[in-house]
């Protein structure tokens, strides 16, 4: 209390507007922010270590003081140490709703919905509450938490600075990035990571900043946990390019056990939520008796399971167990997270696809042992197409898994078996495993922004009608003379009767063959003829796709029943200033009635 009173006094506020008017009116601006983002990555990368060694304390608490000191009873101690864990989460996750679970969809409903406003109470709970999860056995990994606690980090010291919207969610980004890339020893993955998952988009302005956060935090994380990498492992390679069709198959069996793992996460989930009639600081500590349940045949589920891993990679778990961890490890995380635990699905995720690999390699290697690699090359593999398929982020998968294992001989089966789990995986469903959880909200995530807002807004209500054109007998001298003084970078081309036939870009006068004659050319000769066109009648959703899909920032608004009338003009600017604007609107009950006037689905 005596904090947040600090932070509202008048002398903070003056100093926090003084601090905002220098980001945005210094031209050293750039390397304050530098200077925020080094910050935010020290903090997460202390924070990641902090919590690596909670986890250790904790474990070693449960799983060595405790049954030491209970005598012949300690063996039994295994049973009830997740559910003491899930019980002392539960009581710490009542100060913050917004600790329980596995963080990541938290964070990027938080970016797409809330301009990133995380608040800063969930960074010290979610990482005493995911200390007790992990390390009392919960099935669950360090990396969901981290990226919370990083995330909230990068939110408060934006929103303490009054950052715009923009820049707070770059800093969500930056702490999310530094986070994984201090606890996976992964800083390149970190990066993509943000960028792939948490933005849904890249930007070269929040790029350079996760960038330096992410080699900060890692650096950070060196300097304590050393810097192998995170699994030792032997020097697999491709054996027969006949391999390439296993791995094939591989990434198409990597993606149904990806698929089935989320459902089975949101069906246990949805089970103790609808049908569980227990008080709620109570369902953590039963899913916790039955990850004790589950571990009293298989203790390899207890965890995040990186020593199975490595044993799987090696070569050395026994097949029936490997088998049998491909069911019960999906079981135990679904009952650590869908009770109410806290901790991520990104290591159970690297399990799953360990074993699954390893299974399948044992038994390509019964079939074709003259063109196997050994089955640990299979649990490598199946380790990035089972979180590509996941996560629906293959690029994320592939560097990850480099990372981890720092085995560059394996990379080419795993781009294979990582792309086809994601066709998979996307054909089976477009949810993942993080927005899952969001669409059971009502929440559709697609590149970071909420389409069921985009759906809700016509391109009639925010387009562009007073477009400013060029004919197409002007030459391309005259153009440039109306973008020096407009600063617009592209024009609607009209030809002498008024009619829509094409628009000339920026892009289109650079890719003029003769640049000694550039400014002669007609317009007509350098314009865009192919045009992507937009309709009043559309939503936003439909004109982002277009967007996207073609790599363009401006459309041509026209008439339904005649293409060469151009009645108005969509931008990307504008398409994102009205979802922003929607979103505020949305979190502001006295506004929802004056904009659902016009757009009455857009805040349902």
């Amino acid at each position: 209390m005596v904090k947040e009173a600090c932070l509202d006094s008048a002398d903070d506020e003056s100093f926090r507007d003084r601090l905002n008017y220098f980001l945005d009116h210094w031209n050293g601006a750039e390397a304050f922010q530098v200077a925020v983002v080094i910050v935010i990555g020290l903090i997460c990368g202390l924070a990641s270590v902090l919590l690596y060694y909670g986890v250790s304390w904790v474990h070693g608490l449960f799983f060595q003081t405790a049954p030491a000191s209970l005598g012949t009873l300690g063996k039994y101690f295994i049973f009830l140490a997740p559910a003491i864990g899930g019980l002392l989460s539960a009581l710490i996750t009542s100060l913050s709703k917004e600790a329980k679970g596995h963080g990541v969809p938290g964070v990027m409903e938080a970016v797409a919905m809330r301009g990133g406003n995380i608040p800063g109470v969930v960074a010290p709970i979610t990482m005493l509450a995911s200390a007790f999860t992990i390390g009392s056995g919960g099935s669950a990994g360090r990396e969901g938490p981290i990226i919370q606690i990083g995330s909230s980090i990068g939110s408060f010291v934006g929103r303490y600075l009054h950052m715009s919207d923009i820049r707070v969610r770059n800093m969500v980004a930056t702490g999310a990035a530094a986070g994984l890339a201090a606890t996976f020893n992964a800083p390149l993955a970190g990066v993509i990571f943000s960028l792939e998952v948490i933005l849904g988009e890249f930007s070269v302005y929040a790029f350079s900043h996760i960038v330096i956060a992410a080699v900060v935090a890692a650096s950070v994380a060196h300097s304590f946990l050393g810097n192998a990498p995170a699994f030792s492992v032997t020097g697999y390679q491709l054996v027969s390019y006949h391999e390439y069709i296993l791995y094939a198959a591989l990434g198409v069996v990597a993606a149904l056990g990806s698929r089935l793992f989320t459902r089975v996460l949101y069906g246990v989930e949805d089970y103790f939520d609808q049908r569980v009639n227990v008080p709620e600081f109570l369902k953590p500590a039963l899913g916790g008796l039955l990850v004790g349940l589950i571990g009293l045949f298989t203790p390899q589920v207890f965890g995040a399971g990186d020593l199975t891993v490595e044993e799987t990679i090696l070569g050395e778990l026994p097949f029936l167990l490997m088998f049998a961890l491909i069911f019960t490890k999906p079981l135990a995380t679904a009952f650590t997270l869908g009770s109410g635990g806290t901790g991520g699905v990104f290591s159970p995720s690297l399990f799953i696809g360990a074993v699954l690999g390893g299974t399948f390699g044992v038994l390509a290697n019964l079939l074709f042992p003259e063109i196997t690699a050994p089955a640990g090359a299979y649990a490598i593999v199946g380790m990035g197409a089972v979180l590509a398929g996941s996560m629906q982020a293959p690029l994320t998968a592939i560097i990850m898994l480099f990372e981890l294992t720092r085995n560059y001989q394996i990379i080419l089966p795993l781009m294979i078996a990582c792309v086809i789990s994601y066709i998979i995986a996307n054909f089976l469903g477009e949810d993942t495993i993080y927005t899952y959880k969001l669409l059971r909200r009502g929440i559709q995530l697609r590149a970071g922004k909420d389409l069921n807002i985009l759906r809700s807004i016509k391109v009639s209500q925010v387009m562009h009608r007073r477009v400013d054109t060029v004919s197409s007998d002007m030459t391309i001298g005259d153009v440039v003379k109306l973008m020096q003084s407009s600063r617009h970078t592209g024009y609607p081309v009209l030809d002498p009767d008024g009619k829509l036939v094409g628009i000339i870009t920026l892009q289109d006068i650079r890719d003029i063959p003769d640049p000694g004659r550039r400014l002669e050319v007609p317009v007509r000769a350098a314009m865009t003829s192919n045009l992507v066109v937009a309709y009043p009648d559309e939503n936003l959703a439909e004109v982002g796709r277009k967007m996207l899909n073609r790599g363009i920032g401006r459309i041509p608004v026209v008439d339904r029943e005649d293409n060469s009338k151009l009645v108005g003009l969509i931008t990307r600017s504008t398409l994102l200033d009205s979802y922003n604007k929607a979103v505020v609107i949305c979190q502001r009950p006295e506004l929802k009635q004056e904009i659902t006037a016009e757009s009455p689905n857009l805040c349902s």
